[in-house]
């Protein structure tokens, strides 16, 4: 709902303000009094086009700020997506600088026009001659349809659900194009890992492998040289080890009375027996040194395979190629989940589709049992707003699969004149037309369903009489349930305003410029401004029985 519309330096206008409130507000005033440019000024902050040769003063900027109450809209998602601080209370602002360029902000942010547009249409439904109005929206038709069927919960839980079918289609795509570069890859990882599973690769390998081929490279040398070296501790007449035990034997007694000496022969003692161990170890290597070549062939070509996979896979262990076979077998069993993958999401759509179906279906059955009466009653109140002629079809186009909407296209036709062609309403309609087939229908669905604040520009343009008595009873019905803002020409449609509000101009003091200003009329000034309306300025004395007769009644 809006609540306030502040203006400055615009057209014609220098400043004003206008605060509406709840119900139907009326705006009069002579023509070219600047009741359009109100409507040019909103225009702007729901998105309109800027144009510096609109200022007032070519100096200065440009400000028109609205602010609206929004808590009934549902925006909070709108505002985060679009990184925008949501308050119960919204104000807009456009700002318009002497050299054309512009700026939007939403309670102080910047933002883009594009934002501004949708927002705005979520806020205003703007009805002015000529305009592309809601009621050429097909979504909004189908909207409207369920609202009348009191199917609103269904159509958003279908929605919700649709959503869900949309994002289940996407994971489909997105794992069959994974499958395609898996199809092409899984054969190059096949080899891979097979090649590995074929190595049997065992960690710490390498360096046994490496050890073994230098003793079966160098057997007989190392047999030679450790038995020489046995023979040089333990078997020659002056054998090492024979000396070390004569030395030892004659150090112990000496050792019993000297703690010095006694730390000295222990350490003496110790390489002795370690001296000892090592002939008997380099006897033992010496004996198992055997030249092998068969088992020389066998540890080449397994180092051989072990370097060629180090050089292929750009490392230096068997460790990193444990590590590299674990990741590749990893990425192919992630390949082979896919299928697993794609029948668990195949089937999810499957279940999502026909659930779609029995729900939209549904949705049809609610759409096409309102529709003739709805109509009927479009029809019936146009006839009262001197459209007797006019006639309105809902046109079902089935759909093969779940739409966004349902299984099916609504598309409303409509012929304002006899025997004349069912057109889109677009096609069809006049601005004048189009502008009362809106009234009617928004007045059948008022207490059904949420709509915007809605402003009707002269809507009531060549009516008069009782027509627009009628219309005004709509107008008045209407505003029951949603904020209406009306400029009239009519006096009767005037009548029945909540809050009246009178454009008119003025010339500006000291400067040859005439101004716009408004203000809101008490109850004596609605009376004199529809005695006027009704005959001239200034009234008759029956103009104003009437006035006060069309007011009170």
């Amino acid at each position: 709902m809006i609540q306030r519309l502040h203006i400055r330096n615009y057209a014609i206008i220098e400043e004003l303000q206008l605060d509406f409130a709840e119900g139907l507000s009326i705006i009069t005033g002579e023509t070219g009094a600047g009741k359009s440019i109100v409507l040019g000024a909103l225009n702007l902050i729901l998105g309109g086009r800027a144009d510096s040769k609109t200022l007032f003063n070519p100096d200065a900027k440009c400000i028109i700020e609205g602010r609206f109450a929004i808590s009934a809209y549902e925006l909070k998602a709108f505002f985060e997506k679009h990184d925008l601080d949501y308050d119960a209370e919204l104000i807009i602002r456009r700002e318009i600088t002497p050299s054309g360029k512009s700026r939007a902000f939403v309670n102080d942010t910047p933002t883009n026009l594009k934002v501004l547009q949708q927002l705005g249409a979520t806020l205003i439904d703007l009805h002015q001659q000529f305009d592309t109005l809601y009621i050429n929206n097909a979504e909004f038709q189908l909207e409207l349809l369920d609202a009348l069927a009191g199917q609103r919960d269904a159509i958003k839980a279908y929605r919700e659900e649709f959503s869900r079918l949309q994002e289940v289609r996407r994971q489909l795509r997105q794992l069959n194009e994974e499958q395609a570069q898996a199809r092409r890859e899984q054969e190059f990882l096949e080899f891979q890992v097979n090649e590995f599973e074929e190595a049997g690769l065992v960690a710490g390998e390498q360096s046994e492998l490496e050890g073994e081929r230098h003793r079966l490279s160098n057997a007989d040398e190392i047999k030679q040289l450790a038995s020489g070296a046995f023979h040089l501790l333990c078997e020659d007449d002056n054998a090492i080890t024979n000396q070390l035990m004569a030395l030892s034997q004659r150090l112990a007694p000496l050792s019993d009375g000297d703690s010095h000496l006694k730390a000295i022969y222990d350490r003496f003692e110790g390489i002795r027996l370690e001296l000892d161990e090592v002939a008997t170890d380099l006897e033992s290597f010496g004996d198992d040194a055997e030249s092998n070549p068969e088992r020389l062939e066998e540890v080449e070509e397994r180092l051989s395979m072990i370097y060629r996979l180090q050089s292929k896979h750009a490392v230096t262990s068997v460790e990193e190629l444990l590590t590299i076979h674990e990741e590749l077998s990893g990425r192919l069993g992630h390949f082979a989940d896919l299928g697993g993958q794609l029948d668990k999401l195949t089937s999810e759509q499957e279940k999502l589709t026909a659930a779609l179906l029995k729900r939209g279906k549904t949705l049809r059955k609610g759409r096409q049992k309102v529709a003739p009466e709805f109509t009927a009653n479009v029809c019936s109140q146009l006839a009262d707003l001197s459209m007797e002629n006019a006639q309105l079809v809902v046109d079902f186009q089935p759909l093969e699969q779940p739409g966004p909407h349902g299984l099916d296209e609504v598309q409303f036709l409509f012929s304002a004149n006899k025997g004349g062609r069912l057109q889109t309403i677009k096609s069809a309609a006049s601005g004048g037309e189009m502008s009362r087939l809106a009234l009617v229908t928004k007045s059948l669905v008022a207490s059904a369903m949420e709509l915007p604040t809605l402003i009707f520009d002269e809507i009531d343009s060549g009516v008069s009489g009782d027509v627009a008595q009628k219309m005004g009873r709509i107008l008045t019905d209407l505003s029951q349930h949603h904020q209406v803002v009306v400029i009239t020409h009519s006096p009767q449609v005037a009548s029945r305003a909540d809050r009246h509000f009178f454009v008119y101009k003025q010339d500006k003091e000291g400067v040859e410029r005439t101004i716009t200003r408004v203000r809101q009329l008490d109850q004596d000034e609605r009376i004199r401004s529809i005695a006027v309306m009704l005959s001239q300025n200034p009234p008759s004395d029956s103009a104003l029985k009437n006035a006060r007769e069309l007011i009170e009644g």
